[in-house]
């Protein structure tokens, strides 16, 4: 199925992964089960199984990009110690977020390309401005799947 990706669609996919992300947090402050909600959000939302995936989070020096499932499950909720640095970046928890795409996105037949700044409030209502890549691919059945997630914290030379 070869179809255009539209604009409209990359939000929904940012939408969903902000509030996936404050959904994760939220769950851990209510002892619930967080690893499971973060778990669904990296199946639901990234391309691991379907084709590579390039992420390279923010908070992340030794081991820099997580190429797997349980890498990536270490960076959001750090509960398989696959990545001994891991703290649990979705456990801030963050009670917002917002994504700002700088410019047009790069939109093509089954991919788009995002890039721009996000914003994560903590609970204490501090907010903090990360740069973001995100790429897309559209799965069998039409939905978008992330296949590039890069993220780093703006120069403060």
């Amino acid at each position: 199925m070869n179809q255009l990706v539209t604009e409209a669609e990359v939000r929904q996919a940012q939408e969903q992964w902000a509030q996936g992300i404050v959904e994760i947090g939220k769950t851990y402050l209510e002892n619930g089960d967080y690893t499971a909600r973060a778990e669904r959000q990296v199946d639901e939302l990234y391309a691991y199984g379907i084709s590579n995936v390039l992420f390279k989070p923010t908070k992340a020096a030794q081991d820099q990009f997580r190429d797997t499932k349980e890498k990536a499950m270490s960076y959001f909720v750090a509960t398989n110690g696959v990545c001994s640095e891991d703290k649990g970046f979705a456990l801030q928890p963050w009670t917002r977020v917002v994504f700002e795409n700088n410019g047009g996105m790069i939109l093509g037949e089954n991919y788009a390309i995002a890039m721009g700044n996000y914003f994560f409030t903590d609970d204490k209502g501090q907010e903090v401005k990360v740069e973001y890549t995100f790429g897309y691919l559209r799965d069998s059945v039409g939905n978008l799947r992330i296949n590039l997630h890069h993220s780093s914290l703006p120069f403060a030379g």
